[in-house]
């Protein structure tokens, strides 16, 4: 027996355009074709005046760079995300409460066993280049992220078993075993033409008879259908997009859309402040400290924004290396640790965590007791550590980003906190770029290290796989190497649990278990924060936000209104 979904149609999200028109247009005047014979000494008619050309409108926007990846294979971060949401169609595209809405594709049939997706594609989207998007492409997309191995391809890796283009509109996936959120995760398959990467392979690469499978000439272009492309990419500068005119769901632009949009590395918080004076820029990183935030705040025009963005402080424990192999010293860790002062140089009102993953995702335990500072409990659990009585053969290096300053702070404070239950912590400032190197092999991963993660799906278990199956070791999303096998035998039960009650217990138990073992400090569920023009109208800063990452700076929404 096929099940049948039809999805619920899209709501288009609408804006008010600003009440300050712009400069009015002088009307043309048709000039007669002689003068009246009566009047033949008058002045000439007025002639037709020129239309005075209308000023593109742009956003500028700063993010984290390393240098900003857009190839849809390796990029992952927030940047990245970011943009591909805005390059790339998917065939499904995420509520603000976490449900799905047609896309590319209008509908899809599940197979009785819940192992066979069939999708139904729109006709008539046209990439970039003006060609067809067909389901060639969809099946060519999932290989090449299969293949590639990178980005968000940990969510289809050893759980697609294949791709298939029934005809031009019609796409079947067959997964290994029943998976529940499989129409969530296809938010992150960015639909690429096929016909354009191919052009541009280098016949030499790591990918066999894929060459290169075009990830050099896709550093610095897309080969999308998406509401933006990419007009220049100077690599270690800056990003120019344009608004893509003929996109398939043009009538989504909302009416003072970006025509171009301008991404920048995040500058020094002394040369912020100035561009957002001089309104060179619109919106901001999320990374800058609290005290620059309030200094921005204070500039006429400029506003913060604050949205819960289903974010979490995370910092990770290698549970690979001793110490902190050892149970009792992780839970020791965990209770030194001081989470309110944490949260306080945050952002007023930040909340200490109380479950592995944030609050507002959907299947996060509430019931739990999560750890509190206490030196007492601390040098408790220290006490039955086989550690315990050689602290001094065994520091524990913390690395801070120095691509995110405020996480210089919360190394302070934990080697302050830890330094209250005897532990010895050295600290040092290190990139994103080499933090997310070292995070490849268990051995070099730092002891412990910072790192802000946001849900890529609206469900606790998925954040809950991508933290810590062993699936996902050696990328950037678990930097604690836990390897557990329990864990993963039950995340993947728990995952394909058709029933989302008992699907939710299950992750509730197993947000216990890992608590339990203490592999990270579940720091606070952070509000992500930018200054901002207050000539915007962007959606995410009225309360209607995405809880998946990328989604709340999609460029179609956003407006930029005349100033």
């Amino acid at each position: 027996m096929i099940k049948k979904y039809v999805l619920i149609s899209f709501i288009l999200i609408t804006m008010l355009v600003s009440a300050c028109a712009p400069a009015a247009v002088q009307p043309t005047i048709q000039a007669p074709t002689s003068p009246p014979a009566a009047a033949p000494t008058q002045a000439p008619p007025p002639q037709p005046q020129p239309t005075a050309p209308t000023a593109a409108r742009l956003l500028r926007l700063a993010h984290s760079w390393g240098p900003l990846k857009i190839d849809p294979a390796i990029g992952s971060d927030f940047a990245a995300q970011s943009m591909m949401v805005n390059l790339y169609d998917t065939l499904l595209f995420p509520t603000t409460d976490g449900k799905l809405n047609p896309w590319v594709a209008d509908s899809f049939d599940v197979s009785s066993d819940g192992l066979t997706y069939t999708f139904h594609l729109k006709k008539g989207i046209k990439f970039h280049d003006g060609t067809e998007l067909k389901a060639s492409d969809v099946v060519f997309s999932m290989n090449r992220d299969l293949t590639i191995g990178q980005g968000m391809a940990y969510m289809f890796v050893n759980r697609v078993q294949s791709t298939k283009a029934l005809d031009d509109y019609t796409v079947e996936f067959t997964i290994n075993k029943p998976y529940a959120l499989f129409p969530q995760t296809l938010v992150r398959l960015w639909i690429m033409n096929e016909k354009v990467v191919k052009a541009n392979t280098q016949a030499e690469g790591q990918y066999g008879e894929n060459g290169d499978y075009g990830t050099t000439w896709l550093l610095t272009h897309d080969a999308g259908s998406g509401p933006y492309k990419v007009k220049e990419f100077q690599l270690e500068e800056y990003m120019l997009m344009e608004k893509n005119n003929d996109w398939w769901a043009k009538d989504k632009f909302v009416p003072n859309a970006p025509d171009l949009v301008r991404v920048i590395p995040i500058p020094e918080a002394a040369t912020l402040r100035t561009l957002m004076a001089n309104r060179e820029l619109e919106i901001s990183d999320q990374w800058q400290s609290a005290d620059t935030f309030r200094s921005l705040e204070k500039i006429e025009g400029v506003k913060i924004a604050t949205f819960d963005a289903v974010t979490m402080l995370y910092i990770y424990l290698n549970t690979k290396k001793p110490p902190l192999d050892d149970v009792h010293f992780r839970r020791a860790v965990a209770y030194a640790f001081d989470y309110e002062t944490a949260a306080n140089i945050d952002w007023p009102g930040t909340k200490v965590s109380r479950a592995p993953v944030p609050m507002g995702v959907p299947g996060a335990n509430p019931n739990l007791t999560p750890y509190e500072h206490s030196v007492d409990k601390a040098k408790a659990e220290l006490a039955q550590s086989k550690y315990a009585n050689e602290l001094d053969k065994y520091p524990v290096t913390f690395y801070w980003n120095t691509d995110v300053p405020d996480t210089q702070k919360y190394a302070l404070l934990f080697q302050s906190s830890l330094a209250e239950a005897g532990i010895n912590v050295k600290i040092e400032g290190t990139p994103w770029l080499t933090l997310t190197q070292l995070a490849s092999k268990a051995e070099t991963s730092p002891d412990a290290w910072p790192l802000y993660l946001n849900a890529d799906l609206p469900e606790a278990g998925a954040l809950l796989y991508q933290r810590y199956d062993s699936s996902t070791q050696g990328t950037f999303f678990q930097g604690e190497w836990l390897g557990d096998k329990y864990f993963d035998e039950q995340i993947a039960l728990a995952l394909s649990e058709q029933d989302q009650a008992t699907r939710f217990q299950m992750y509730a138990d197993l947000q216990k278990y890992i608590m339990d073992l203490s592999p990270s400090l579940y720091v606070f569920d952070q509000y992500q924060k930018h200054a901002y023009q207050d000539y915007l109208d962007w959606p995410a800063t009225k309360g209607t936000v995405y809880p998946v990452m990328g989604y709340n700076q999609f460029f179609a929404f956003i407006g930029v209104n005349p100033h």
